[in-house]
């Protein structure tokens, strides 16, 4: 990684904890803001310049969502500068840890992963010099906790760094609001705070979001959705289904017998799918339910001739699956379903134009229009209604979309007579 310059900010991370600076003495230090504003990597050299020039023969953590994260986001991008500053790092890959020294002093860094209530558990029992917490918002309060309540070196400190979620999450009210009450140094970032990004790039990014995402990925602030989940899809946004040749075809399907089943048929031309035609079944409206093997019949008359690939599925849908895999036409992919990301990742991708849905997908029009965040809710979440047709869309996104090359690692059945084979 090469460095050209560091923003008054990131010096100011960078040097807060020096001999003669009016922040040494404060226990922790917390920086939040937009991403791809320059606070990881600046956080992370002074956190390893601190340790070394503080403590010999101390244990410390680097935590993130995971063990993975913290090495791709963190310690791997910064390992080749502080080898040509001169600091020796020897990292023990299974152990899961690593040594560096610098003039004399040696010390232990741990790498740890807070991803659910039982990762509390690995942290328990050490005592450490110090601890960063890199995205600390996306761990469970235990786990935070747990790992604070290790630091009982004299001298320790907090290190918090992360992108903002809703005003109701814990850390934004415990440590963000008490920032000084806590003795803490809070430092809120933005893009133009990282000088290593132009402003072409920043304009990219800034096109990327709305709504809320908007407010906290480039704003950088503690926001709460509210109203549309896609604000943007107005019927301007809507378009006339392509005439062919297609490289690749794909349905994705939201099943449901009480509530509404909606299927979206998806072809890709260049580098856009569009989502050409739907089936959209609500059992309460029509007065009667359908089977398995009903929506089945419905799938292949959706399908028509064109050569589907994959079949992507609500992962709790087992039945259905069962039912697609024994009929043998179609690859069928249990779709991955985390809601929020999926959310964003759809907004990103119809505002950048990589989906389009064309005009004769009336029901997802409708969606659009009615699909809501909650209101008053201690966490983000859409509104359970009107969002059959936005979570076919979403496992298209998540799954197809977003992991073009992994989609079939997880196929139940192989498909049989694919007409893009011949």
């Amino acid at each position: 990684m090469r460095f050209r310059t560091f923003s008054p900010k990131q010096k100011q991370v960078l040097c807060w904890w020096c001999e003669g600076s009016p922040y040494a003495s404060h226990m922790a230090i917390l920086c939040d803001g937009a991403v791809r504003s320059g606070k990881t990597i600046c956080m992370g050299l002074s956190f390893f310049a601190w340790l070394c020039y503080r403590f010999h023969g101390q244990a410390f953590a680097v935590c993130g969502k995971t063990i993975r994260s913290v090495k791709r986001n963190l310690l791997f991008p910064l390992l080749p500068t502080l080898r040509a500053l001169g600091f020796v790092c020897r990292v023990q890959e299974r152990e899961n840890r690593m040594e560096i020294s610098y003039g004399g002093r040696r010390n232990m860094v741990y790498f740890f992963g807070g991803k659910d209530e039982g990762s509390a558990s690995l942290i328990q029992g050490m005592t450490l010099a110090g601890v960063f917490l890199d995205e600390v918002a996306l761990m469970p309060r235990s786990f935070v906790e747990q790992a604070l309540a290790r630091c009982s070196v004299d001298g320790a400190v907090f290190w918090f760094n992360c992108n903002p979620e809703s005003p109701h999450h814990w850390f934004y009210r415990e440590w963000v609001c008490k920032a000084a009450q806590k003795n803490t140094l809070y430092l809120h970032f933005t893009m133009e705070d990282n000088p290593g990004i132009s402003p072409l790039v920043r304009k990219r990014y800034e096109s990327l979001y709305t709504g809320a995402f908007y407010e906290r990925f480039i704003l950088g602030k503690w926001v709460s959705p509210q109203g549309l989940v896609y604000p943007f899809m107005t019927i301007d946004q809507f378009c006339p289904c392509p005439s062919g040749p297609f490289s690749d075809c794909v349905v994705s399907c939201d099943y449901g017998t009480v509530n509404p089943a909606s299927f979206g048929l998806w072809v890709q031309k260049g580098s856009v799918w569009y989502r050409i035609g739907e089936y959209y079944y609500d059992a309460r409206l029509a007065g009667n339910s359908r089977t398995d093997e009903e929506h089945y019949t419905e799938l292949e008359r959706l399908a028509g001739d064109y050569p589907v690939s994959r079949v992507v599925v609500d992962p709790s849908a087992a039945s259905f699956l069962e039912v697609i895999r024994r009929h043998g036409r179609f690859l069928a992919v249990p779709a991955r379903n985390q809601v929020l990301d999926g959310i964003r990742k759809t907004g990103a991708a119809l505002k950048d134009g990589r989906i389009r849905v064309c005009l004769p997908c009336t029901d997802a029009q409708r969606e659009f229009g009615l699909y809501r965040w909650k209101d008053d809710c201690s966490r983000d979440a859409p509104v359970k209604e009107h969002d059959h047709a936005m979570d076919d869309i979403r496992y298209f996104v998540s799954t197809v979309l977003d992991r073009p090359g992994d989609a079939g690692c997880a196929a139940l059945a192989a498909p049989r007579g694919n007409p893009m084979a011949t």
